[in-house]
């Protein structure tokens, strides 16, 4: 029965390996994709333009 418990671990962890690996490739693309997209394109915008935007220098 050693050989059972250590078997289970490792075959646990890659099923649920596989389903992760599973999930995320379904998740790519389809509907909310664009919406997706638009919510990254968003944050780096945002990002970008607080990067050029000069700070003022108060004496």
């Amino acid at each position: 029965m050693d050989y059972v418990s250590a078997l289970v671990p490792p075959v646990v962890m890659a099923a649920f390996f596989v389903g992760l690996i599973v999930t995320i490739v379904k998740s790519q693309g389809g509907a909310n994709k664009a919406k997706e997209d638009a919510v990254v394109d968003a944050a780096l915008a945002r990002a970008d333009s607080a990067r050029q935007t000069p700070r003022s220098t108060e004496n």
